[in-house]
């Protein structure tokens, strides 16, 4: 290890680490992110390197571990370079076939190929899996390629080139001007032009002065921030250090939510690399230039991914919002000027100090630059983590890269922009995924959740489901927002059991547009945005609801009913053995009944059948 007292030293270090790397050498990448943490990533490795040392291969096939490869739900990931082969659900058993046939033999595994599963063909190669060649993976691109917790493989693939270059020929107020020109805009959800809140920052006047990294994501389903903190933790970082230099900061934090153990413990690994470095410290590289970073866990709270939430967590206090004006980029924490943007916001500086403005600029629409991650989740074939260029159409991420909607379902709704995002139906599908088209459509870009619904969903009922937990989530300090959003959740969920009025639409209308615009902070100012757009878009469900007394999804367990079909009913006896409630009678071989005062419509009953003898009405 090198301490790097000069830029030229970082130079000669990068030039060192290339002279040392074999670029025809087997190497076997395994995805080691959570998602295949918890498929069993750690094993695969472990048996990897033990079935190597055992062939005398350990000095001439590398297995590397690296973070998040997008694909999560086909983990473990394993891919061979130089090549590129994708094996997918790969298991310790098969180890031993994958050196045998392929690192040895130099032959496919077929098994453990990917198969597509609209043309059902089987996909030897990671860039041709429709899942990864439909995107385009600037940010994520080194995610598969290197270990996040050496420090010498990022700076291998270009990492602290920006940096470099910022320290050595560019002065605070030039890197600014090419933050502004690229037309960067914050990834956390507001989408403000990062360069304008970096030139507030700098103007505004302090001897100290700080930056933080929100890391705070708590959108159900969204984990975008944690794969590149996990994966790429030295991207995030760099990011930070040049920020900090063009805004005039010698302080930085990094905000992480408790529940990221992994990211929590890979961004310490990066800092103490930097720390021993000399990345980070007095007089990094030589240039005069301080800047140091603290690590700082949160608890959980929803709330605290709001800027100035987040400054009372970090000074702490309560994490709740407080009144602005005064922004955090002129009294921020401690009262001192701070510039605050999330974990894909920092992540992109890099590129653009090093690729340049113009390159950025070209990726996107006119008014949303550069690439975005989404987290695609729900009812999809190809559930994961998708980085794609500002302005991709809905469809296209559904149905290209998603592989649209499992057992041939009917596709119903995609919500973007977490829990404070709005439902867009089936009709818009075609619509852009930018930071306007999206809130012209009544939703958000948020900071990247996508969640695909089918035509078993109750748009009600998910209406319902995000007032639950954004009126938990709510920190209560703000009147309109705590009991707003309660009373919109009493109102619903009286809808969902058959006590609805009609007039209860109009009341809800009001409600909502009236907690937007009174609401303290962005969490009440987005809250009503599941409920008028499942409004706007699918009024007919409420409706049923309302007037029918009927759920059309059969998921509002209140009005849905279990009947017994007299012409199927073979009386096997088997639901009444499932009952919990002991509702079910009947004699074997006779019709079954279900006694509806005993029964609680929990859909047992339903799921036991195996002669579609109960039906749900």
């Amino acid at each position: 290890m090198t301490i790097l007292k000069s830029v030229d030293d970082l130079e000669s270090v990068r030039e060192s680490i290339l002279s040392k790397r074999d670029s025809k050498k087997p190497c076997i990448s395994v995805c080691s992110g959570t998602g295949c943490h918890a498929s069993g990533c750690v094993a695969v490795t472990e048996t990897l390197r033990e079935a190597l040392k055992k062939k005398n291969l350990e000095d001439k096939v590398e297995v590397r571990t690296t973070g998040c490869h997008g694909f999560c739900e086909r983990g473990p990931i394993t891919v061979i370079f130089p090549s590129g082969i994708f094996y997918q659900m790969v298991t310790p058993d098969d180890v031993e076939e994958i050196i045998t046939e392929t690192i040895i033999n130099d032959r496919i595994v077929d098994r453990l190929l990917y198969i597509d599963p609209v043309s059902g063909k089987k996909i030897t190669y990671e860039k041709d899996v429709p899942f990864y060649s439909r995107q385009k993976r600037i940010l994520f691109g080194n995610n598969g390629l290197i270990d996040p917790r050496n420090i010498e493989e990022y700076i291998a693939v270009g990492g602290y080139a920006a940096l470099e270059k910022v320290l050595q020929s560019m002065q605070p107020e030039e890197v600014i001007g090419e933050i502004k020109k690229s037309g960067l805009r914050g990834r956390g959800g507001a989408g403000f032009p990062t360069g304008l809140k970096w030139e507030i920052a700098r103007k505004s006047k302090g001897d100290v002065k700080y930056i933080v990294c929100n890391a705070d994501e708590g959108d159900p389903g969204a984990y975008m921030d944690r794969s590149l903190l996990e994966g790429n933790p030295h991207s995030v970082l760099e990011g930070m250090l040049i920020g900090a230099y063009a805004v005039g900061a010698k302080q930085g934090f990094i905000y992480v939510r408790h529940e990221y153990p992994l990211a929590v413990e890979n961004v310490k690994i990066a800092i103490d690399q930097m720390r021993e470095y000399g990345l980070l410290g007095e007089d990094i590289l030589g240039t005069g230039f301080s800047f140091d970073i603290r690590l700082v866990i949160g608890a959980g709270a929803f709330v605290c991914g709001e800027e100035s939430a987040l400054m009372a967590s970090i000074e702490g206090r309560k994490g709740e919002p407080r009144q602005r004006p005064p922004f955090p980029a002129e009294k921020g924490i401690w009262g001192k000027p701070t510039n605050i943007n999330n974990v894909e916001t920092w992540a992109n500086v890099p590129l653009i100090i090093t690729k340049g403005a113009e390159w950025f600029s070209s990726i996107g629409t006119e008014g949303s630059k550069g690439t975005k991650i989404f987290s695609l989740v729900g009812q999809i074939n190809n559930t994961g983590l998708v980085e794609v260029p500002m302005g991709i159409p809905l469809r296209e991420m559904v149905y290209e890269i998603g592989g649209g909607i499992p057992d041939d379902k009917k596709f119903k709704a995609v919500q973007t922009g977490g829990p404070s995002g709005g439902c867009i139906p089936e009709q818009l599908l075609d619509l852009r995924v930018d930071f306007e088209e999206l809130k012209e459509a009544g939703s958000m870009m948020g900071s990247g959740g996508m969640v695909v619904m089918n035509e078993d969903t109750c748009m009600v009922d998910t209406a319902k489901y995000f007032l639950e937990f954004l009126r938990d989530e709510s920190c209560g300090k703000c009147l309109v927002c705590r009991e707003g959003i309660d009373r919109m959740l009493e109102i619903v969920t009286g809808i969902t059991e058959g006590r609805g009025k009609e007039e209860d639409l109009e009341t809800l209308q009001e409600l909502g547009e009236m907690v937007k615009d009174v609401s303290m902070c962005g969490l009440g100012q987005t809250a009503p945005n599941p409920l008028l757009s499942t409004l706007t878009y699918f009024e007919d469900e409420y409706l049923a609801h309302i007037r029918d007394k009927k759920c059309p999804a059969g998921v509002c367990r209140a009005l849905i009913e279990y009947r017994i079909r007299e012409d199927k009913c073979t009386g096997c006896g088997a639901c009444l053995r499932a009952c919990p409630q002991e509702a079910i009678s009947g004699e074997k071989k006779e019709l079954h009944t279900i006694d509806q005062e005993k029964c609680i419509r929990c859909g047992i009953c339903f799921q036991t059948c195996k002669f579609d003898a109960i039906e749900k009405r």
